[in-house]
């Protein structure tokens, strides 16, 4: 199920909902101009170790690696990514939206279980 179209669909919105928590979260971290510097910086940090560091082959993206990295450390900085845009989200007073946003990466990742394994073995 990890490269069905329609997983594959919901893993992009929730790449993009966690990258607009990084924008979110990094304005309400400063006034004036840090506050846009970190709203902006943040979510091309997060874009970038997302894109960067990936497993040769990975059926779920192009295959290819800027960066080759074993499966199990994708999948933990995958982990940290949604991870720390739940906590963005909680830090913000988005109590609700946080819980409902890691209920969907966590049913994200068991209806990928097929890809889960994939990375396990690389």
């Amino acid at each position: 199920m990890g490269s069905n179209p329609i997983n594959l669909a919901l893993r992009f919105l929730l790449e993009l909902t966690a990258l607009g928590s990084y924008a979110l979260w990094g304005k309400q971290q400063a006034d004036g101009l840090a506050g846009y510097l970190l709203a902006i910086g943040l979510p091309i940090l997060g874009a970038i170790i997302w894109g960067t560091f990936a497993v040769p082959d990975d059926p779920s993206r192009s295959g290819k690696a800027p960066v080759p990295v074993p499966g199990w450390l994708r999948l933990f900085l995958e982990l940290l990514i949604f991870g720390l845009a739940t906590f963005c989200l909680f830090d913000l007073g988005h109590t609700a939206f946080a819980a409902g946003f890691g209920l969907i990466v966590l049913v994200h990742y068991l209806i990928s279980y097929d890809r889960i394994g994939w990375l396990l073995k690389r």
